[in-house]
């Protein structure tokens, strides 16, 4: 049973550490392009990001390890693989219903991470990225890297949702999570300034974030920062 888990584990941290690497790795050729090769002063500094990232990839990879292993052994989950267990309605609400939860998950903990001793010790990896590029998105310290690591295996104990509607989740969680940290706007002007972009966080939002750092705590939606107080609207230097 042991050496089971633990290859779950080593190969959830490789899938991971992987989809990091090639969605960062993506979007950072493209930052290249529209920069005209500027990004390669920031080498020493995408070099820390990365080796941060990959020590992340296998925490990530623990909890993610042991779920996947009780789903396949033990069927411990709500993870379900028949279409017709529910009804076809559900499968897109599954993937917002968990986006929802992981980002008020993620909006406290990134709040609590703020607080000057969790900081200190841990989030300060994460800032340490000026500007932030395409390989910050992961770039945490272990001890942060657990708060973040837990979310989406918790959900699946309680949420049923479908293997391919979990792959979205997974596939949204990275690429705007990469994208939000870019250093430019991928999105049209009217897009981020229209009404879906009042909700919606983007880099422009998220930049923010890193120059202030009080405010615009959100991963995936604004509706939390804006219940509390803390959005600061959009950053004007991308």
């Amino acid at each position: 049973m042991w050496t089971a888990i633990a290859l779950s584990v080593l190969a959830m941290s490789v899938i991971v550490a992987l989809r990091y690497l090639a969605t960062s790795g993506f979007f950072a050729w493209l930052t290249q392009r529209r920069q005209h090769g500027c990004y390669v002063a920031l080498g020493p500094q995408i070099r820390r990001e990365i080796g941060w990232s990959l020590a992340a990839a296998a925490v990530y990879g623990v909890p993610s390890g042991v779920v996947a292993w009780g789903w396949q052994a033990r069927g411990w989950t709500r993870i379900y693989t028949d279409w017709t267990a529910w009804p076809p309605w559900y499968a897109p609400v599954s993937v917002l219903l968990y986006l929802i939860a992981h980002d008020a998950w993620f909006y406290w903990t990134h709040r609590f991470m703020h607080r000057p001793r969790p900081f200190r010790i841990a989030h300060a990896v994460h800032h340490a990225s000026r500007p932030p590029t395409a390989w910050a998105a992961m770039s945490f310290h272990p001890w942060e890297a657990m708060t973040g690591a837990v979310a989406i295996p918790v959900l699946v104990f309680l949420i049923p949702i479908h293997p391919a509607m979990l792959a979205t989740v997974l596939a949204i969680m990275t690429v705007m999570g990469v994208t939000n940290h870019m250093g430019w706007e991928m999105f049209p002007e009217r897009m981020v300034n229209s009404t879906l972009g009042d909700w919606v966080i983007t880099a422009c939002h998220h930049q923010r974030h890193h120059e202030e750092y009080r405010c615009n705590y959100g991963l995936y939606f604004r509706h939390w920062d804006r219940l509390c107080g803390t959005d600061r609207g959009l950053s004007r230097s991308l």
